[in-house]
């Protein structure tokens, strides 16, 4: 019961493999049982890693002692440093083997890793764990985008990622709340555990558990897919110095091509001014908005909603726009918006428009996949996604890390040069650090845009 699409078809202008017409009875998401398939499997594996997550952080804390704050940033930084170093050469391998026994070994992988986890009692067990775990995360998400255009048709490509969007962020919430319902489940079973205590079953260890089926059952899932084999010459056996060839051909190939190039820079360059939401947005909504802890969660539910209005709402008109004039502007609509909403003074405003930047994200973050999986060769797909995958979280690196030291700079300025305050006729505008620091990161988004617009007007 899994969908046939053929090796040799007809060909369009990207080289795509499109699925054939006549299928299999069954479930079926965008016209495609095997897509079904596959977006089920990320919803499940997408629910498991983010209970996963909670509890390594949770687990770090503990097994951290006296330092929690050293333990878990060691333990994160090792979802970091893989990216850095071997995406380029995940991408060649994506691109040269078999995508689904990609998947699948990746998912059972990663299900034997977490398996461990409750026996590890010391950081670095950890670390090195969360090191092997990203490794195999960077092969299965290129695999899967680079799958995707086989399993849809090219019209239904936009909808499909707002779908794997919904997967991979709209599990968080149910997550949050399995997590913490895990606690008196742990004390339940710790009182009744007898011959089971070898497992160790606290909160941490039962979320790890639940994680671990979640990764299996996303390998049965994927295996039932049937995508096109690598082609010979990428079947061949592993050479170093052709890997090295083929990685500089993708880089070529992003570099040079106007649309990818444009994509690239679009999200990677608009994710240094945006990420430093996450770090600055508890201190804004506090320092400047009053609102506390709980104007932070507003700001954030606005911010979500916004999301899933611009994922659901590109997904009704995808047919109607072109992909590539739509995506840099919604680019310059989330810097500007982001810009106004730094500007507003009450919450309500602040929310309003932060929302709307939330309509644009989503849709930057659903052309700009469906771009590149609409204009990138199936053989350069992986590479491409690969690439792309390294410079988010480069960019994130750099927004989380140095917003909160430019924001600590320009406060000191600001309290020197102007007291924190600005004369506007007879009101008082407040420009702390934080809100200096958050314009910087709207004028690198609405930067971001300026630069896809050019890219997306070159000529190859």
């Amino acid at each position: 019961m899994v969908e046939r699409v053929s090796d040799t078809p007809d060909g369009d202008a990207t080289g795509r493999m499109e699925p054939v017409t006549a299928e299999p009875a069954g479930p079926r998401l965008l016209g495609s049982a095997s897509f079904f398939r596959l977006w089920l499997a990320q919803v499940v594996s997408s629910l498991g890693d983010w209970i996963g997550l909670f509890a390594i952080l949770t687990l770090s804390a503990r097994v951290g002692k006296g330092s929690p704050e050293a333990a878990i940033a060691l333990v994160m930084s090792a979802r970091m440093i893989p990216g850095f170093f071997l995406a380029s050469v995940g991408g060649v391998l994506v691109d040269r083997w078999d995508r689904r026994k990609v998947m699948v070994a990746c998912d059972v992988g990663r299900g034997l890793v977490l398996a461990t986890l409750p026996l590890v009692d010391t950081v670095w067990g950890l670390f090195v764990a969360s090191l092997v775990l990203e490794v195999l995360t960077l092969l299965w998400s290129p695999a899967k985008e680079a799958s995707v255009p086989n399993l849809v048709r090219s019209e239904r490509l936009a909808s499909a990622n707002s779908f794997s969007l919904a997967a991979a962020y709209g599990t968080f919430p149910l997550a949050s709340a399995l997590f913490a319902s895990l606690t008196k489940v742990a004390e339940i079973l710790g009182r009744h555990a007898g011959p089971l205590d070898f497992l160790r079953l606290n909160q941490e260890s039962l979320a790890i558990y639940f994680d671990v089926g979640t990764f299996f059952l996303s390998a049965f899932l994927i295996w039932s897919l049937t995508l096109p084999r690598a082609r010979p010459a990428q079947r061949a056996p592993i050479d170093l110095t052709r890997t090295f060839t083929e990685i500089k051909e993708g880089w070529k190939f992003i570099g040079t091509n106007p649309t990818v190039r444009s994509v690239m820079v679009g999200l990677g360059t608009g994710l240094v001014g945006g990420g430093m939401i996450a770090p600055l947005g508890p201190i804004y909504a506090n320092q400047v908005l009053r609102a506390g802890a709980a104007g932070f969660g507003l700001l954030l539910t606005a911010l979500g909603m916004g999301l899933a209005v611009g994922v659901v709402g590109l997904s009704t008109f995808q047919k109607r726009v072109s992909h590539t004039v739509v995506f840099p502007w919604a680019v310059v609509g989330a810097g500007a918006s982001m810009l106004v909403a730094v500007s507003m003074g009450s919450l309500g405003l602040t929310m309003a428009f932060i929302a709307v930047m939330g309509v644009c994200a989503g849709s930057v973050y659903v052309l700009g996949f469906t771009i590149l999986q609409e204009n990138v060769e199936d053989e350069l797909r992986g590479r491409t996604f690969a690439t792309l995958y390294t410079l988010s979280r480069l960019c994130m690196l750099i927004s989380l890390s140095l917003a909160p030291l430019v924001s600590r700079v320009l406060d000191d300025v600001s309290n020197a040069a102007v007291d924190g305050q600005l004369s506007l006729g007879s009101a008082d505008f407040s420009v702390p650090g934080v809100r200096l620091t958050l314009w910087i990161g709207g004028a690198i988004i609405l930067s971001a845009g300026g630069l896809a617009l050019k890219a997306s007007r070159a000529r190859p």
